[in-house]
């Protein structure tokens, strides 16, 4: 029997690649702990960020020229544009509480309205029972001073009730002997 080992390339990659890593991390260590590596990695970000203020500088002045919008000038859109949007929401609220407003107001009219409506339709019967009830103390007032006249008449009537009756008393004295009808037949004749 034969006694093979098998091969495993997951096992030996890992293993070159742990190799691999130590030597670069000893190399990177070694390259940086030093302290001229860290004064040129100074100059160099310093010269890395002038180069990249320049660059701005030219990119907004050739997009000037170009009349083509900036990262600035996106973000100041964006800031804009929020600002918008929360300004018409506002907006919508309040014209949302307007015609809510609006819409109680139109409800107070129409009530009132109706009100006014019913109040002029009172003010008018008041009106013609008014002018009735003065037509009527109007025919009232002539009914007063018909029954005032009839009121006189039947006063004249009653004096002279009683001067008849004083006249029949006096002719009764004098004429007792005569009957009281043959009287006033005497008078009725007489008077004709």
């Amino acid at each position: 029997m034969k006694s093979e080992k098998t091969i495993n390339p997951y096992g030996m990659f890992s293993r070159l690649y742990g190799q691999w890593e130590t030597q670069v991390n000893d190399l990177i260590s070694l390259s940086t702990n030093n302290k001229e590596f860290v004064k040129l990695a100074g100059v160099t970000s310093d010269t890395n960020t002038r180069y990249q203020e320049r660059l701005n500088k030219t990119q907004e002045l050739l997009a000037n020229h170009l009349n083509l919008p900036t990262k600035v000038d996106i973000a100041n859109l964006a800031k804009l544009t929020i600002q918008s949007e929360e300004k018409l929401d506002s907006l919508e609220e309040q014209i949302w509480e307007l015609q809510n407003t609006v819409s109680s107001s139109n409800r107070d009219i129409q009530n009132l309205v109706k009100v006014t409506n019913e109040t002029i339709k009172l003010m008018k019967q008041h009106k013609t029972e008014l002018i009735k009830t003065k037509q009527e103390l109007i025919e009232l007032k002539e009914l007063r001073s018909e029954i005032q006249d009839i009121k006189n008449e039947l006063s004249n009537f009653y004096g002279l009730k009683e001067e008849i009756s004083i006249l029949l008393m006096f002719m009764n004295e004098r004429n007792k002997e005569k009957p009281l009808e043959q009287e006033l037949e005497l008078t009725y004749s007489n008077s004709k």
